[in-house]
């Protein structure tokens, strides 16, 4: 899921979504219908620097959508942090788009609403079969056991963005591949107002992604094998102080950053103002902000010791947005083609390219531009080191709570307050305090 976001936190949540999960609209039976088939209205991400970049990536396909097929698609692209929110309260107002984008985190989450269209064996038929969507992408479409919510549309991975110029200025010969080589990088760069490593502490989802990897690292899950909320167990607050210990103890990360939540990190790395950035495919981002390919070098997010893996030496969540249609549309045919041309292997080479992200199609990632060696770091990391988020329906509200106690504990490391394990475990206690009972 695109970094930019920042969870939904307000006044619709998901604890409301699943006590009305039915979803009016196209039929009497929330079924679908064909009743307006001349038209669609498509919700898409923000995957660029700004929403009219994705308008003007966007548009013409969505033009050429209509001239192939009559339909005319109504495009509106929504910013991360309302994203959720809004489809939180279509799913309980049955008042929602077609065909939406979706963080493939909240897949299983929306999918437990009932009002996401399944993707069984014939709808997949429709627009080629499963077989033609990477298997990791696939994982990240909904519950296990269960026919997927989405369709995945985009993937993406972490890597490490470090800026040549300042490494060789630091005389650092390599990009670390350990978090101890990350902290001693950064502390040789953090000087004259610019520092090692950017972050966005107040954005509770790109919190989780990186609490997620760091607690992968320790051996340790937020969810039991039973999908039970388990955010205290000594692994996970080892990683979640760890990751705020950049800030806190180890002071690679300016103390701003604490209030960073929509971009401000990869515009300060595009910038020169920090040497190293985590970010999912953000090449695209920093061409769009004027930092040209050759001041920055790509390598895998670092590991505690080795190589990145599986198990232990995970080094990213599988990211990516999944495209779903709303079972309740009135186009659930037009709805059904506009997958298929958003996912053939044409549009998938097209959009992609556009947002420096993977083709979750198997067939489109032959196509050369996939195998930059920028590219080829996200796609090796996707193949061999990269896990989902946990698959459950409370994952929504786990990003909001514990990825909010992650930005109070940045809070706290910005003004100077201890962050402790024994600070660490109770923000992680009042988060689970917040989940769902079982």
């Amino acid at each position: 899921m695109r970094s930019i976001r920042a969870a939904a936190a307000g006044a619709v949540t998901l604890s409301l979504a699943l006590a009305a999960t039915a979803c009016g609209g196209g039929s009497a039976t929330g079924g679908g219908s064909n009743d307006s088939p001349k038209t669609l209205t498509y919700w898409a991400s923000n995957q660029g620097a700004s929403i009219e970049i994705d308008k003007k990536v966007l548009q013409p396909e969505l033009d050429k959508f209509e001239k192939q097929t009559g339909i005319k698609v109504k495009l509106e692209v929504v910013p991360w942090s309302d994203l959720l929110n809004r489809i939180l309260t279509a799913t309980t107002s049955g008042q929602g788009p077609d065909v939406l984008n979706i963080g493939n985190t909240w897949s299983a989450s929306l999918q437990a609403t009932g009002a996401l269209l399944p993707w069984d064996a014939k709808n997949f038929d429709k627009i080629g079969g499963r077989d033609r969507f990477v298997d990791s992408a696939l994982g990240s479409t909904g519950a296990e056991g269960k026919d997927p919510a989405a369709v995945p549309l985009y993937s993406m991975s972490y890597a490490l963005y470090y800026n040549k110029k300042m490494f060789a200025e630091a005389g650092i010969s390599k990009p670390p591949a350990t978090w101890d080589e990350l902290v001693a990088d950064g502390k040789k760069v953090s000087k004259d107002g610019k520092w090692g490593l950017g972050a966005e502490g107040s954005n509770p989802s790109e919190n989780i992604h990186h609490a997620f990897v760091f607690a992968k690292q320790h051996g340790a899950d937020f969810f039991t094998p039973e999908g039970k909320a388990d955010f205290t167990s000594d692994g996970v607050v080892t990683a979640v102080k760890q990751y705020v210990d950049l800030m806190a103890k180890d002071k690679v990360i300016a103390p701003g950053n604490a209030e960073y939540a929509q971009n401000q990190s990869v515009s300060d790395f595009a910038k020169g103002k920090t040497a190293m950035l985590l970010w999912q495919s953000a090449s695209a981002n920093l061409a769009s902000q004027g930092m040209k390919e050759d001041d920055y070098g790509i390598a895998p997010v670092p590991v505690q010791s080795g190589t990145p893996g599986t198990g232990k030496q995970v080094n990213s969540m599988v990211a990516g947005i999944n495209l779903a249609v709303f079972k309740n549309t009135d186009n659930l045919d037009g709805a059904t083609r506009f997958v298929k041309f958003m996912t053939s292997d044409d549009e998938q080479k097209i959009l992609n390219k556009a947002y420096s992200s993977i083709p979750p199609v198997k067939s489109a990632q032959s196509d050369s531009a996939f195998g930059t060696p920028a590219t080829a770091v996200l796609k090796d990391t996707l193949a061999k080191s990269a896990a989902a988020l946990p698959q459950v329906a409370d994952e929504s509200q786990f990003e909001t709570a514990v990825g909010t106690a992650i930005k109070d504990l940045f809070a706290d490391a910005a003004a100077g307050r201890a962050v402790t394990a024994a600070s660490v475990k109770a923000a992680l206690e009042k988060a689970q305090q917040q989940m769902p009972a079982a």
